[in-house]
């Protein structure tokens, strides 16, 4: 689904950052074979040497009684490339 997004939405660096840095994960995470739509995503920023990284983790929507087999990429912000890729145990 298509929507024109404001000039001030455009505007917000943080806005803009968290969609590169999510579209590149979740292209990445369906390259892993992780169900993105049926996932439950949860998005941290981590400082790294005086810059930060975005962690997107993917887990399971129906967690309760579920351990482990979360997917976890950490994204470089400034070029949207893929830091990282842990799985969850």
């Amino acid at each position: 689904m298509a929507a024109t997004l404001p000039a001030e939405v455009l505007q917000d660096d943080i806005a803009v950052s968290l969609a590169r840095v999510t579209a590149a994960a979740n292209k990445h995470a369906r390259e892993l074979g992780v169900d993105v739509v049926q996932s439950l995503i949860t998005i941290t920023q981590l400082p790294l040497n005086g810059s930060l990284l975005w962690r997107i983790n993917y887990g399971p929507k129906d967690y309760v009684g579920r351990r482990g087999g979360d997917l976890i990429i950490e994204v470089d912000p400034s070029d949207a490339s893929i830091k990282r890729v842990l799985w969850g145990q």
